[in-house]
């Protein structure tokens, strides 16, 4: 019952390669190689030719129930907040102010303290009360399409879900499934000096040229 083998179990989903398993929950890919051995071996998990499967459903639930009921005993820390969407077992991606975090690998942060830190994700509507029910279980409220006052909720974490009724679309940067760029970058450009920071960043390592004197206009580089 070692954290970090529930940690596994729990974000792992089938056709998930080790390394992003360990992406996804920030831990070193030898660590999770070596679980991974221990947990093949006691039936938990099975390592495929086409990734990672949970075997053992069971015991995945009694992870869940031992790793929520310790999270929500503790305040939720930053780094924290980006592992749990990972265990809720459902499709998600990143958008808004956490579109341009994770394409910006943390070096872009807006309207957010230590002590009021929404995180922005996309969901499938008809995964919305799973969402909530998910949250509920490891002590932290969420609210659909809006931001809420922070004195309206408990903790310093919180999720703001955006329910989709399409597919999601996902790119996966270092663990995190996030907005395509082309959509992260449309979003901050409705809200562009906010963002400058963001889209300068991103500009560069992404070779997006943003033209700096007209705010209106993006193009994008085909070299």
């Amino acid at each position: 019952m070692d954290p970090t083998a529930a940690k596994i179990v729990l974000a792992a989903q089938r056709g998930d390669s080790i390394n992003r398993i360990a992406s996804k929950i920030d831990i070193s890919y030898s660590w999770v190689y070596d679980w991974m051995e221990r947990l093949d071996n006691a039936n938990i998990i099975a390592k495929t030719d086409n990734g990672i499967q949970i075997v053992d459903h069971e015991m995945r639930q009694q992870y869940a129930e031992i790793i929520a009921a310790l999270y929500s005993r503790d305040t939720i820390s930053q780094e924290d907040a980006y592992i749990i969407p990972h265990f809720a077992g459902m499709e998600f991606v990143y958008t808004e102010i956490d579109a341009a975090y994770v394409w910006t690998h943390g070096g872009f942060q807006i309207a957010r303290s230590h002590d009021d830190y929404p995180v922005f994700i996309e969901v499938h509507d008809r995964d919305v009360e799973r969402w909530i029910a998910f949250f509920q279980q490891w002590g932290v409220d969420t609210t659909i399409n809006e931001r809420p006052d922070a004195s309206d909720v408990d903790g310093n974490i919180h999720y703001v879900l955006y329910p989709k009724t399409n597919g999601i679309d996902a790119e996966w940067v270092e663990g995190n499934p996030v907005i395509p760029l082309d959509d992260a970058v449309s979003q901050m450009m409705e809200n562009r000096p906010a963002y400058e920071p963001a889209l300068e960043i991103m500009a560069d390592e992404y070779d997006r040229d943003i033209d700096a004197t007209h705010h209106s206009s993006l193009t994008f580089s085909s070299e």
